[in-house]
């Protein structure tokens, strides 16, 4: 298999990302954006509800926003967490780097995929769906529809942090590889393509 050796930095004990204050500064503070945006979708959706002469709907009827609540709480503990972390100017290792780029993974996608089941509810409550008798909601419930479109698309720019979170921690962690040793055929073959 290929010789996998860790790149030099040049900042003694530090990985070239982690040499730049200013861009750990910038890494933290996106870091943080989350927490306040995943709080702001969260006390908006927390507070969704409405009663009027049809009846009453909360954001707790409804599974998918139940489960955007909870991954939004989940995102902005990590999300501070992960601040603190990265705000330490502390060398950077291969567990940390490991670490930062798996749970940034798992956090985009929990967040896009509470995004995404909460849009499909919103999307039925506006449109409804004959095939299966579900009537237009948001007719009815306007304000309640129209708090969990505003959480729903807080939480679609969360998801975009982290989305650019993920790129930044991916690239910590394999830009500490050098590119892998060709051995003259004895070792890994590179295929070449001819245009």
């Amino acid at each position: 298999m290929g010789d996998k050796r860790m790149k030099e930095s040049p900042i003694a004990g530090e990985d070239v990302i982690n040499g730049s204050t200013g861009l750990r500064t910038a890494e933290t503070l996106l870091r943080l954006l989350p927490v306040a945006l995943c709080v702001v979708a969260l006390v908006i959706m927390l507070k969704d509800s409405q009663t009027n002469d049809f009846g009453s709907l909360s954001y707790s009827d409804l599974g998918a926003f139940r489960y955007l609540v909870h991954a939004s709480g989940i995102c902005a503990g990590y999300s501070l967490l992960s601040a603190v972390i990265a705000a330490l100017p502390r060398p950077s290792t291969m567990s940390r780097a490991w670490t930062f780029f798996l749970l940034d993974q798992l956090q985009t996608y929990l967040i896009l995929v509470a995004g995404a089941i909460s849009t499909e509810v919103v999307y039925l409550a506006y449109k409804g769906d004959a095939s299966i008798t579900w009537s237009q909601t948001c007719g009815s419930f306007g304000g309640f529809c129209r708090k969990a479109t505003a959480s729903i698309a807080i939480t679609f720019v969360v998801t975009l942090c982290y989305v650019v979170l993920s790129l930044i921690s991916s690239y910590r962690l394999f830009s500490k590889y050098d590119a892998p040793i060709a051995y003259n055929n004895k070792g890994i073959e590179i295929a070449a393509f001819q245009t």
